[in-house]
């Protein structure tokens, strides 16, 4: 939930090595709020009494912990193409996706709140199914309903995301678990930086809500490798 932007922290090539690319992270001082902060004006909290329940609870099963592949990935990398659709059919998730840069302030620009039905690749990652991390961010709610990635925090290991590509291929992935992370604490350079196979981030946010900085305080993060 955001009026804003994802005031992530600023993730920036770094030169490739043996023909990986990976995003390092930025970060003056302390991360105050990192990776899917749905922020929330001051004015928009005075215009609504309540906040949205469901995205205050966490599953009790999602851990701290980052997930990691049950097996090794064997899937092979797929040649770039630019993500046009998400789709999480244990959801009922179909959705169109548009391409975020950085804003002028350096953090990552988001999906426009109105279109609840929509998600956003990150164009300073991979392409969803290439060698390395592809981060896909959506929002969670506004106080207007439930957005694209209001139940991410309830997929499962296992679970399938389809990615459907400009070229017309269709990158599966499977779930290998979720994360919850306290934004403080954001783990920025564990959750962006290249992984050695194909993998996918989905990030969106949860859990308590501060009425003083209008902001969830804790991320949710999906982790998922190629498999077809």
């Amino acid at each position: 939930m955001t009026t804003g932007q994802y005031p992530l922290p600023r993730p920036r090539p770094r030169p490739a090595s043996r023909g990986r690319r990976w995003l390092i992270v930025a970060v003056a001082g302390s991360i105050i709020a990192a990776a899917g902060a749905f922020l929330i004006t001051h004015a928009l909290l005075a215009r609504s009494p309540s906040l949205p329940a469901g995205a205050l609870v966490i599953p009790a099963n999602v851990g701290t912990a980052m997930p990691t592949p049950a097996v090794a990935p064997t899937a092979a990398p797929l040649a770039a193409s630019q993500p046009t659709r998400i789709e999480i059919p244990a959801l009922g998730v179909s959705a169109p996706m548009t391409i975020l840069g950085l804003g002028d302030d350096g953090t990552v620009q988001v999906p426009p709140l109105n279109n609840h039905n929509l998600a956003g690749w990150y164009k300073g990652s991979v392409t969803p199914g290439q060698q390395g991390t592809a981060v896909i961010l959506g929002h969670v709610d506004s106080y207007t309903g439930e957005s694209v990635f209001f139940n991410i925090k309830t997929l499962k290991a296992g679970d399938q995301i389809k990615v459907v590509r400009a070229d017309g291929s269709i990158a599966v992935f499977a779930v290998d678990g979720v994360q919850k992370v306290v934004k403080a604490t954001f783990p920025a350079e564990a959750v962006y930086a290249n992984t050695t196979y194909p993998s996918l981030r989905l990030i969106t946010c949860g859990g308590p809500f501060d009425k003083a900085s209008g902001q969830y305080l804790d991320n949710i993060v999906v982790y998922s490798h190629l498999i077809n």
